[in-house]
């Protein structure tokens, strides 16, 4: 680059290679959000394998989703360590090895270890950095960006439920893990499609600002060594508050924890970690309900389809809609309606007692997943911005990792408790419409609050009254400086001088 845009920071291009990054962001996506679904078709083969109950078989794919989730930080902090690209190539060689190694399982337990943990935290390489890397390749069309490429999740769920039917056929549960971790090696290509942005540019300004800042610490430690030998001050304490300081600034580099006092972070952080309580049960136990009320394995399976096929249209058409100059400025409300949308239809699914009944549920509950997870990162980065939104996705991520570990096995034990799938339906249901409506709630309030904020920093721009009164206060200062008497008079002087030198600058 050219010396005078040396420093400069690129912007997004909203488009040219960010269409294949879109691609990659698709499929590493694609498989983080629909393969924990996908496995709900071997799950009653191997209870009945592994004798074990609904509840304890549950424990697979939330242990998988919580770290998924919750190694969200981890993977925040690599991404802006070492860049997105070989993070998601880590990540896709994790959920390969922890796959293979799962199709040698010999208990109930080392499934947990290899699907959940292992192929779970490889999940969660390639989920973060591929919502991340879109919010710097694109801004005005960041919308529809993130709904084509959270389209990956239906399109992948759509394929891998009846593959994963014909593999159980033809190789049983363990061979389809075998195939199944190969096909997974899948993400080492999406990732290194995912090429940094503005590499020269970056490197540069890194460079010039290291180098300034040396310059400055190196200055400013000269001049605390002489004033320190001058009056006689041991340097030790402040040597002690700079090394503390160093290192809250390190760890704050990775994850920003001053985001705990922005009050839209936290209205958005609540809101959906109680909503992710009941958002990923239904999904897993879709299949298992259609078997149980005597519905054929393929038909079961072709449900998640259904609901597949319908979540596909619906992400990139909300993201469309999100984009839209009447949407998007109230995003959050839009959001909001979603959840509760969604859990207007697991309240309902009871009332579905056919297969034609249980089609509709899937057609509606595909509509309302779709929206809500298209909606999902784009009302947080609306909220917190693209420069904190890494820090922000690691820090929702590992809150939200305790509900999402919770709210299968929860739904699993009503199933034991009662022998009946409705329950867990209706504890989804009225958790998200509880969700919906809190968001909604206090998104209101967050606007008003901001409409009001925003009111009175114009208005103190505005009036008069508090430039003359602030202007009087450094009057007064002065007044007050210059009659303390001859011990302040070479503070003043070095005040002055310095003064001058930045008007002349």
């Amino acid at each position: 680059p050219a010396p005078a845009e040396a420093g400069r920071a690129p912007g997004p291009p909203d488009g040219g290679w960010g269409w294949v990054v879109v691609f990659g962001a698709f499929v590493s996506i694609g498989f983080a959000y629909a393969f924990p679904k996908g496995l709900a078709i071997f799950f009653k083969e191997i209870q009945d394998f592994f004798g074990t109950s609904y509840s304890e078989i549950a424990w697979v794919s939330s242990i998988m989703l919580a770290t998924t989730y919750g190694a969200g930080p981890i993977s925040s902090i690599l991404v802006n360590r070492y860049g997105s690209r070989p993070v998601v190539m880590f990540g896709g060689l994790l959920c390969g090895v922890g796959m293979i190694s799962a199709a040698f399982c010999t208990s109930i337990l080392q499934l947990y270890i290899c699907v959940g943990f292992i192929t779970g935290f490889g999940l969660a390489l390639n989920l973060q950095p591929s919502v991340i890397i879109i919010g710097k390749y694109f801004l005005k069309r960041r919308p529809i960006a993130n709904g084509l490429a959270m389209a990956g999740s239906p399109v992948m769920l759509c394929t891998l439920a009846p593959l994963n039917q014909f593999l159980f056929d033809n190789f049983g549960w363990r061979g389809s893990f075998l195939i199944l971790g190969a096909i997974l090696l899948n993400c080492c290509v999406a990732g290194a499609l995912f090429r940094p942005i503005g590499a020269g540019s970056a490197l540069v300004k890194t460079q010039v600002a290291e180098e300034r800042k040396d310059a400055l610490k190196g200055k400013i430690t000269e001049d605390g060594k002489e004033m320190s030998s001058a009056l006689n001050i041991p340097m030790e304490n402040k040597t002690e508050e700079e090394g503390e300081k160093d290192c809250f600034e390190k760890i704050n580099q990775y994850l920003d924890f001053s985001l705990f006092k922005h009050r839209g972070f936290l209205i958005y952080l609540i809101g959906n970690v109680l909503m992710f309580l009941g958002f990923f049960a239904p999904i897993v136990f879709l299949a298992p309900y259609a078997k149980h009320t005597g519905i054929d394995e393929y038909s079961a399976a072709f449900l998640l389809s259904i609901l597949a096929i319908v979540d596909m249209v619906a992400r990139p058409t909300t993201g469309i809609v999100a984009n839209s100059k009447w949407v998007r400025p109230r995003i959050q409300y839009f959001f909001s309606f979603a959840i509760a949308f969604n859990g207007a239809c697991h309240l309902l699914c009871p009332l579905a007692s056919s297969y034609t009944g249980l089609v509709v549920y899937s057609s509606f509950f595909g509509l309302a997943f779709g929206m809500v997870c298209a909606m999902l990162f784009e009302t947080l980065m609306d909220l917190v911005g693209a420069a904190r939104f890494t820090s922000a996705v690691g820090l929702v991520t590992i809150a939200e990792c305790c509900t999402i570990l919770l709210g299968p096995p929860i739904g699993g034990i009503l199933i034991d408790t009662f022998g009946d799938y409705k329950y867990m339906f209706i504890k989804c249901g009225a958790v998200m419409v509880l969700a919906g409506t809190f968001l909604f709630i206090m998104n209101y309030y967050n606007y008003r609050m901001l409409a009001k904020e925003e009111k009175e920093r114009k208005t103190k721009e505005e009036d008069p009254k508090s430039v003359r009164t602030e202007n009087e206060g450094r009057k007064n200062w002065n007044k007050d400086s210059t009659q303390d008497g001859p011990e302040l008079e070479p503070l003043k002087e070095e005040g002055e001088g310095v003064k001058k030198e930045i008007n002349g600058t």
